[in-house]
């Protein structure tokens, strides 16, 4: 799914009416199937970015067109049949606690199923097999009949983004997958997410606090700050100087290894020199 957005800007539904808008004059075009992760600091306008995306909040001014449609000009039997093409993963994402995981995740096929045949996937999980499939991406094949309220958080958001593996949509938006996640199991799910979503032609939008996380395995960066687009470019072309101008005043948040802002300690001459002799 291709996306347009021209000079949109966006409200937090709660946000006081004095307060800036959480983003501002967003300009953006995604093409099919491509691949995109959203860097910046918190407060910067990603999670705003794919709700308006994910068409759950309404922009205040601008135009979004979501595969050459607008959402917001359509019928609702329209807009309910665009939002079945489309998976949010939020960060949290709202599992009922005292569901079977294979439930869970076979319920990422709920936007293409029946009423009665959703009804029955309660009660009576269909192609179980392929719900162990898309948990094994995740190294959760072991957790597939045991309850979510017995599931760490990282376990649970694993849970939520093996979801995106079984859904119809052909726009994922992908909101902080790694937070909850060791480093070995944050590279699992990032690799997988990423390179399905080429092989099967979706569009993907990812934002993320990794930022090596983010240049290692996405072709295309784009840098938030206070609600505005900071740049838009190639992995290989966002610089140690464009990461230390988007995380000037939040430089606790930025998480790279590529790009460390801070000088390497000086070696201590003084300490005394241990040598180990076999």
């Amino acid at each position: 799914m291709n996306i347009e957005l021209s000079c949109l800007q966006a409200r937090h539904p709660s946000a006081p009416r004095h307060a800036p808008a959480a983003l501002q004059s967003i300009g953006l075009r995604l093409g099919v199937g491509e691949q995109v992760a959203v860097i910046g600091p918190s407060g910067a306008g990603k999670t705003t970015l794919l709700q308006i995306l994910a068409c759950a909040q309404r922009p205040a001014q601008g135009e979004i067109r979501l595969g050459g449609q607008d959402p917001w000009q359509l019928s609702t039997r329209e807009l309910r049949l665009l939002r079945g093409q489309l998976f949010l993963a939020p960060q949290v994402p709202p599992l009922p606690p005292r569901q079977r995981v294979v439930t869970s995740v076979l319920a990422g096929r709920l936007p293409a199923m029946s009423l009665m045949a959703s009804l029955r996937s309660l009660f009576y999980p269909r192609d179980i097999p392929a719900a162990y499939e898309a948990l094994c991406h995740f190294d959760l094949s072991d957790k597939l009949f045991d309850r979510v309220d017995r599931l760490s958080g990282g376990e649970r958001q694993r849970v939520g983004l093996a979801r995106a593996l079984l859904s119809p949509a052909s726009l994922w938006l992908i909101d902080e997958p790694l937070s909850a996640l060791d480093p070995m199991r944050a590279k699992m799910a990032i690799t997988a997410l990423v390179n399905l979503a080429r092989e099967r032609q979706i569009t993907m939008v990812a934002s993320l606090h990794q930022v090596d996380m983010a240049l290692t395995h996405f072709d295309r960066i784009i840098g938030l700050l206070n609600g505005q687009v900071a740049f838009d470019l190639p992995s290989s072309q966002v610089t140690r100087e464009r990461l230390a101008h988007l995380y000037e005043k939040h430089e606790h948040e930025l998480r790279s290894d590529a790009f460390p802002l801070a000088a390497e300690p000086a070696l201590d001459v003084s300490a005394p020199v241990v040598m180990h002799c076999r």
